[in-house]
């Protein structure tokens, strides 16, 4: 599909109340100060409501509403934690545990756009929690070992899978805020995190879900991501 401009975007779903669609990596979900082409321009139709939004290198599965019913609607399924999301990522080493759960405390610093872990004291600190299974592990010769994970979020915090996995030691390749080893590269490298899978209640009252894969590059095409 092409919108108002010659940015393809894959629409997964639309119908008169939301359009799902597969956010292209370094694309803003929304317009910000850089005053990039952003998705909802992109988009645009005669009404959107943003839902939730990815982090700009992030790709994968999104959802907008088409009018302030399902605006509303979706909203509060976001805020009863109604909404259910599925992040695939490649993390540098290898996880002690197949599966587990992290519950950690977040603070973000606007100024400099990051959050980091801190104590359950920390005023402004908000509870994050996510739980991960282990996919398949690899190899490598530049990176070393490098994780496949299935990530479920149960709470929305700003860059909550990228702090997580870097503060349990399985920093996110080429993620240059929270992976020392690509912090000072000067060569771009796209984050290995994608939006992989949302499930939420229609206005109608029927379950659903839509998928999105990343696409066949680095470091994904190491692994097979039939998941």
């Amino acid at each position: 599909m092409k919108g108002s401009t010659n940015v393809d975007i894959k629409i997964i779903f639309e119908d008169e109340n939301i359009i799902v669609v597969e956010k292209p990596p370094k694309v803003p979900s929304q317009k910000d100060p850089s005053g990039d082409l952003d998705l909802m321009s992109i988009l645009a139709r005669e009404y959107l409501g943003l839902i939730h939004r990815l982090d700009r290198p992030v790709g994968g599965v999104m959802v907008f509403s088409k009018n302030k019913k399902a605006t509303s609607f979706l909203s509060k399924g976001i805020a009863s934690g109604g909404f259910h999301k599925q992040y695939l990522s490649v993390v540098c080493g290898i996880p002690k545990e197949d599966e587990t759960q992290l519950t950690d405390y977040l603070i973000k610093d606007g100024k400099r756009n990051i959050s980091f872990v801190t104590s359950e004291d920390t005023l402004g600190s908000k509870e994050a929690i996510l739980s991960y299974n282990l996919i398949q592990t690899v190899d490598t010769n530049e990176f070393g070992p490098l994780s496949l994970l299935l990530v479920t979020l149960e709470t929305g915090r700003h860059h909550q899978i990228r702090v997580q996995l870097s503060h349990n030691k399985l920093p996110i390749w080429g993620d240059t805020k929270y992976n020392p080893t690509f912090a000072n590269k000067k060569d771009w490298t796209q984050i290995a995190l994608w939006a992989h899978t949302l499930k939420f209640r229609t206005l109608n009252g029927k379950k659903v879900s839509y998928s999105s894969k990343p696409y066949d590059e680095y470091p994904w095409d190491l692994f097979d991501l039939e998941v």
